[in-house]
């Protein structure tokens, strides 16, 4: 397909894997792009020392386009982004933070910037800064949420009508037919995480992948509203905070609640009981784990069809 995200991008599909942490590393990212997508490395869970080397080997497992996913909140971000520039890498999506900051420094070295949004007055904000395309995200998505919740059905149209520049759709979107939908609203361009979450390379530990493949329509919930909003599954620890939450637990609770390295000690080292599960609404669709680049095949010729079918037959 030629479209403005795969002209953009050089890439074949229109489907880009979102930079999750803990599960978004080079070999997951490197996988997507050789199957015709674009893979994204999220460096949110990386020393600026591991960022670097899982950009060189990726750049070593694919010859094809790939980003990193830099939330603008990290801490070691004027780290990251001179490794970024250093290394070359082509593509990068923000998140987090004010695209201002560092568009104009990416862009001056040649790289195209993307910024993940959840309204359309930022995304606004984001064509005003500069940046190549944004990353739609309605709330139904996995991990770090908009406080807006608005769906994606609701968010793509409005982001579509505000501005100029490609929009990617996000959150909620697991399979070609929701991919078709996200298109008819005026997508140009999809982008996945719980889906890959559950793929061979992902760096997700095996416990985790499992428990997503079982979990059921109603098993995540929107918590740490507070702090950051976060959809996660139900465990003993989403349960602690929706019970802080409700009792009108204050900032600086929920925050030693949340503890250090929460997300890790679930998604990465597979504590399935107190540790955080950041993952979307749609994982209750998801039963198996399999490679990306069959994940990537799959949603590609279910996307052609459907909108096969929806053509007028005379």
């Amino acid at each position: 397909m030629n479209n403005k995200i795969t002209n953009l991008f050089g890439i074949q599909y229109p489907i880009i894997q979102a930079g999750m942490i803990w599960c978004s590393g080079w070999e997951l990212a490197a996988a997507v792009s050789n199957a015709g997508g674009l893979g994204i490395i999220g460096s949110g869970s990386m020393y600026p020392d591991v960022l670097r080397q899982q950009i060189q080997k990726c750049k070593q497992a694919t010859t094809k386009p790939f980003a990193v996913n830099v939330p603008l909140l990290y801490p070691n971000i004027e780290q990251h982004i001179q490794i970024i520039i250093e290394e070359q890498v082509p593509i990068v999506f923000t998140s987090a933070g004010n695209p201002k900051t560092w568009t104009a420094t990416l862009k001056s070295k040649g790289i195209k910037v993307v910024h993940v949004i959840s309204s359309a007055k930022f995304a606004v904000k984001c064509q005003d800064a500069g940046v190549d395309a944004i990353v739609a995200e309605g709330f139904e998505a996995g991990g770090h949420n908009g406080r807006e919740e608005t769906t994606t059905l609701c968010l793509i149209p409005a982001v579509v009508n505000k501005v100029q520049i490609p929009v990617i759709a996000a959150g909620g979107i697991g399979s070609g037919k929701a991919m078709a939908a996200a298109f008819a609203l005026g997508a140009s361009g999809v982008q996945i995480g719980s889906r890959f979450v559950t793929s061979l390379e992902s760096s997700a530990h095996q416990a985790f992948k499992e428990k997503i493949i079982h979990s059921e329509e109603g098993d995540t919930v929107l918590a740490l509203k507070k702090l950051t909003p976060v959809r996660l599954l139900k465990n003993e620890f989403a349960a602690a905070v929706l019970a802080a939450e409700q009792r009108g637990a204050s900032v600086e609770e929920l925050t030693e609640l949340l503890g250090r390295a929460r997300a890790k000690k679930g998604m990465f080292e597979g504590d399935m009981h107190e540790g955080e599960l950041e993952i979307g609404q749609v994982a209750s669709t998801i039963s198996e784990i399999m490679p990306a680049a069959q994940i990537v095949n799959e949603i590609w010729e279910e996307f052609l069809l459907t909108i096969k079918s929806l053509q007028p037959t005379n």
